[in-house]
């Protein structure tokens, strides 16, 4: 029987919120350090490497470390965009289910978000953004409205818990208010939940975005995307490695990073929520 010390724990997720706030800080200075200091140099031919360019040219002759110092702020805001507007959508919505005490208003809420979680997720975000323009308030829209259901689903069935519990059974008998009941117990009881979803929505939102960019619907007009230098440069992968490596790593050390660092904030949220609660 392997027995894990409070020391031990502690480390653990002490050493994970270390590497998250690490990769995610140094993703985070590139997408928005970055066009502060790039500088564009002069073009050569595409897929060079050594001279003035430090990690090569891209396929167009442009140097890969100013194209990557440019390529993220826009994936960066328009897949926070779209987590933002996800829990606005869906907590308000999943709550009004939970909450409602009439089975009638629970399905009429609920169902028909199983019928957008049966449309293949980016065969509609490639038709909506084709038909429209690929910019970023369309792109963060439809990926909101894409991820809405399946978070909407999640926070009802922690609501639904919450919102039957004798603690909610209590606050009714004693007549406190909506807010103190919905707002002050409701929304603790959900923090935890929305802070450890929040990682992986943040993570699925750059999925979509960028796999809209690797396929030519980009709204970063430049041209710039990380996403898109995927694309454009991985016919020379075997000339210029790092016009693909290096937008690569960028994108999942941002999403494993900020996947960590929500991750650690759910279980300090888990802790608070039930305070009593002991580790054995």
């Amino acid at each position: 029987m392997t027995v894990r010390t409070e020391g031990g724990r502690r480390g653990g997720r002490g050493s994970g919120v270390l590497v998250g706030a690490a990769l995610t800080t140094a993703a985070l200075l590139v997408a928005f350090g970055g066009p502060l200091v790039a500088e564009p140099g002069p073009r050569g031919p595409a897929f060079a490497s050594g001279g003035d360019w430090p990690l090569g040219t891209d396929a167009e002759g442009r140097d890969v470390l100013t194209q990557a110092l440019l390529g993220g702020r826009s994936l960066v805001l328009i897949a926070a965009a779209a987590v933002l507007a996800i829990y606005l959508l869906a907590v308000p919505w999943a709550v009004a289910a939970a909450t409602s005490g009439r089975r009638w208003v629970d399905e009429m809420l609920m169902r028909p978000l199983d019928l957008l979680l049966s449309v293949p997720s980016m065969m509609l975000l490639l038709l909506v953004v084709a038909m429209t323009e690929a910019n970023a308030a369309v792109l963060a829209l439809t990926v909101a409205v894409l991820q809405f259901p399946d978070a909407a689903r999640l926070v009802r069935a922690s609501a639904l818990h919450a919102a039957h519990s004798p603690a909610m059974q209590a606050l009714r008998l004693q007549r406190e208010t909506w807010w103190r009941r919905n707002i002050g117990y409701l929304g603790r009881t959900l923090l935890s939940v929305l802070a450890a979803d929040a990682g992986l929505r943040f993570v699925g939102a750059i999925y979509l975005v960028a796999s809209a960019s690797f396929l030519g619907l980009t709204a970063d007009a430049s041209g710039t995307d990380w996403a898109v230098m995927v694309d454009r440069n991985r016919s020379g992968i075997a000339l210029a490695p790092w016009g693909v490596l290096i937008p690569t790593l960028l994108i999942i050390g941002l999403a494993v990073g900020v996947n960590l660092l929500f991750d650690s904030g759910a279980r300090v949220a888990s802790r608070e929520a039930s305070p009593g609660r002991s580790d054995t």
